[in-house]
């Protein structure tokens, strides 16, 4: 009897024990179709598998773009949401693509140019893909080997439907390193009701009386009508220099000019074009060399734009402006990283950006897109007209020459020849 209860215990343990072999399969296997039968498995030495775990996704590329606070697409500007939008648009038509934007200060310590110095040199993960710089930035950085050219991508350079100003903005040494986006030129900024009609000369303006401010504690008006007047600023080695001639020149429209009440010995106060507009709007006078962009931004319903005046029947101003450079260190995110440059540079987007942010267009296509045909008129002719501003090194030595000489005649303290002579041997001094 013994025996056989053990025979019908190990019988009952089978088939429980195939039972539950079993079931599994059946909740899997609704059909009770049987499973296939996997093959054999050498044994390895890897962890347990996590229950919870997803298959690992591809990471996202960051481009990481800099900005200056004017264009920081978080403010509450259209200019600002047409950026954002922008963006957007270019993440949505790049999948896997992330843009982060950093705000940085224009210049100075911990500005674009000192940031993207800063990161090069020890923290390269940190340098951004598009960085946006000015024209005298743009330079440094490009001397320092802080941005790549663009002549893999554009080799061609930029074709006919940018403005010449605009090449000359992103062409350091005969090198494209920027897509220019936002152009700013000198001009003058007037009231009609005051002036009378446009003016077709300086003798036009002086006969007419009215003040006319700009920065007569700075060079940048001398600077523009000196070119104007057909003066050189550097020589066949590329060197600064000045031509006693067309310095005269330009010298002796200050002191008719102070004579007559058009330059008034204040302008010898004002040292920064912000401190020029603040003294237009504020109605002290009734004409002011300024850049565009305080206009194009504020647009006064009582005043006009209009190009400066030629000493020598030919018109001449000064450009600047901002451009998009690469500064990428690694070659895959730099190919993302001047598609998005050129995203931004489009007509299409620039159309409208530069309208709502008041800068001028740096494309043909992108002037005729403006809704206003006068002031597409007025600014048309300042562009035509338009040069970028001397190198550097040049500007540098030349600004306090020019500045100091512009003061002496504009205080009467000397006069238009011998301020120009002392500005000549003062720069040729080592």
């Amino acid at each position: 009897m013994r025996r056989w209860l053990s025979w019908l215990i190990i019988g009952m343990m089978g088939w429980v024990l195939a039972a539950c072999q079993e079931l599994p399969w059946a909740f899997l296997n609704p059909s009770g179709a049987s499973p296939t039968p996997s093959p054999p498995v050498a044994p390895t030495h890897t962890e347990a598998p996590n229950p919870t775990a997803t298959p690992a996704a591809t990471a996202p590329a960051v481009i990481t773009l800099w900005l200056p606070p004017q264009f920081d697409p978080a403010n509450e500007t259209p200019a600002a949401q047409l950026l954002q939008q922008r963006l957007l648009q270019f993440m949505s038509e790049n999948p896997g693509v992330i843009v982060k934007v950093r705000v940085k200060t224009s210049s100075g310590p911990g500005g674009l140019l000192d940031s993207l110095a800063a990161a090069s040199a020890a923290a390269p993960a940190a340098v951004p893909g598009v960085v946006a710089l000015s024209r005298a930035d743009l330079e440094n950085a490009a001397l320092k080997g802080l941005i790549y050219p663009l002549d893999d991508a554009f080799p061609q350079g930029l074709d006919q439907d940018w403005l010449g100003y605009a090449r000359s903005l992103g062409t350091i040494q005969e090198r494209l390193f920027g897509l220019p986006f936002a152009g700013d030129a000198y001009a003058l900024v007037y009231r009609p009701a005051a002036l009378g009609s446009p003016p077709t000369s300086w003798e036009d303006l002086l006969v007419r009386g009215r003040a006319i401010a700009f920065a007569g504690n700075d060079a940048l008006t001398t600077l523009v009508l000196y070119l104007g007047a057909g003066g050189k600023v550097q020589n066949g080695q590329g060197l600064p220099t000045l031509e006693q001639e067309a310095l005269v020149e330009v010298f002796t429209l200050y002191a008719e000019g102070g004579r007559r009440g058009v330059f008034p010995n204040w302008v010898t106060t004002l040292q920064s074009d912000g401190q020029v507009w603040q003294t237009f709007l504020e109605r002290r006078a009734d004409g002011a060399l300024t850049w565009s962009s305080n206009y194009l931004t504020d647009l006064p319903t009582d005043a006009v734009i209009h190009p400066i005046p030629a000493l020598n029947g030919n018109a001449y101003t000064l450009a600047n402006g901002w451009v998009w450079a690469i500064s990428d260190p690694d070659p895959q995110r730099r190919v993302l990283s001047t598609r998005l440059a050129a995203y931004l540079s489009t007509s299409e987007f620039l159309a409208t950006w530069t309208q709502a942010a008041g800068y001028l267009p740096t494309r043909l296509s992108v002037l005729n897109a403006w809704n206003d045909a006068n002031l597409r008129d007025a600014l048309s002719q300042i562009i035509l007209s338009a040069h970028i501003l001397p190198p550097n090194p040049v500007l540098d030595s030349l600004r306090p020459v020019l500045s100091f000489a512009t003061q002496q005649v504009l205080k009467q303290q000397t006069d238009p020849l011998s301020a120009a002579s002392a500005a000549v041997e003062q720069l040729r001094r080592p």
